[in-house]
This record gives C-alpha cells, sequence and structure tokens, in this order.
C-alpha cells in the first residue's frame, strides 16, 4: 500500500524517513485557517483531517494518506507561522521566560475505504529567558519563519528551550510515537514499511 504524507514539511518528511517508512509526498492545497470557537485539541485535529481529505481527493487507487497540524498556544492564545519579522519578534517575546504548550493534530485515512483515524499530542515547553537582542538575533538566522510560534527546537531554537514535558518529536512537528500507534490500527509495519 502507498504510504502519502499530505504535507510539504521537511521535518516531517524526515521524521518518517527516521521511522524507516518508505513513502510519497504530496502537499495538501488546504489553507490553515484558524477557527477560533474550537477548543485548541479540536482545532488541530480538523486541520490535519482537513489536509488529508484534500489529498484523498487527487489519489487514485489504495493508499494510506498522513495529514498532522502543530499550533503553540499560551494562554488561550494560538500562535500559527509568523507572516513576517515583526510578528515573530512578538511571538518570541511572549513566549521567552514563559511556559507554553505545542500540540499536533493527526489523521490518517486509508483509501478508497475512507476509514480514518484521529488523535493529537500535547507537549509542555518552557523557553527560557531572552534578551531583546537575543531575540532579534535568532530572527535574522531566517530560522523563525516558516514554524509555529516562531522557533525551531530542532535547529538553533533549541538553546532556546530550558525543558519540555511529553514528546520532542512532538514539538519538531509530528509525534512519531502516536503516529505509529495509529499505523498499527492500519496495519503497517513500521520497521519495514509495509503493510501486513
Amino acid at each position: 500500500m502507498r504510504i502519502i504524507l499530505a504535507s510539504a514539511s521537511p521535518r516531517r518528511s524526515d521524521l518518517l524517513t527516521q521511522m524507516g517508512l518508505k513513502f510519497e509526498v504530496i502537499p495538501s492545497d488546504q489553507e490553515e485557517k484558524v477557527v477560533d470557537d474550537l477548543p485548541t485539541h479540536r482545532l488541530v485535529v480538523e486541520l490535519a483531517l482537513k489536509k488529508v481529505e484534500s489529498v484523498a481527493k487527487r489519489v487514485q487507487g489504495c493508499a494510506l494518506i498522513i495529514g498532522a497540524d502543530t499550533i503553540v498556544v499560551k494562554g488561550d492564545k494560538v500562535l500559527g507561522k509568523p507572516k513576517d519579522e515583526d510578528e515573530a519578534f512578538r511571538m518570541l517575546m511572549e513566549l521567552q521566560g514563559q511556559v507554553h504548550e505545542v500540540i499536533t493534530g493527526l489523521a490518517v485515512m486509508e483509501v478508497p475505504a475512507r476509514k480514518c483515524v484521529t488523535a493529537y499530542e500535547k507537549t509542555v515547553v518552557e523557553m527560557a529567558s531572552l534578551t531583546r537582542q537575543e531575540v532579534e538575533g535568532y530572527i535574522r538566522t531566517g530560522e523563525p519563519m516558516d514554524k509555529a510560534g516562531a522557533y525551531g527546537i530542532q535547529g538553533l531554537g533549541g538553546i532556546l528551550i530550558k525543558r519540555i514535558e511529553g514528546c520532542y518529536y512532538n514539538v519538531v512537528g509530528l509525534p512519531i510515537h502516536r503516529l505509529w500507534m495509529i499505523l498499527k490500527e492500519f496495519g503497517v509495519e513500521v520497521f519495514t514499511g509495509q503493510a501486513v
């Protein structure tokens, strides 16, 4: 069975490769739109599901489609990917010295049967206290610009993180243990990347 990642994220591709899966990438054309009236864990699952459904319409034959969406939540505020450097600066100044949550929604759909399993993972992250100059220096690296919350724990942004509680890979953008549990429900043997 084909395994398809409904995301252009190089980080998610790297993590699927790390899991030993053979897969192809068909990015979703679904716009990531935050709906304010949904609880955050339902929001990310809904966004992941929309990505999977968007790709499912374009796939012929049997396939397993994996979708994911990650958000950063500080208090009752959802922080997505910054639109520009000013927004990245505001996000990082809001997160520095504070605790926040990273939540990833997962959706895995088998087509053409359209059997779907969804889940989410939550990780608590504490960012170190940072000076204005440190935040500006980090933004100049360009790393914050395509990441929820304006930092990448797997890159230079890792030095900004004081501690985490929960799944590290969730903060990168794909909770691989949770995904493994879902793939087993579809009969995928992760260590060979094949359906059994």
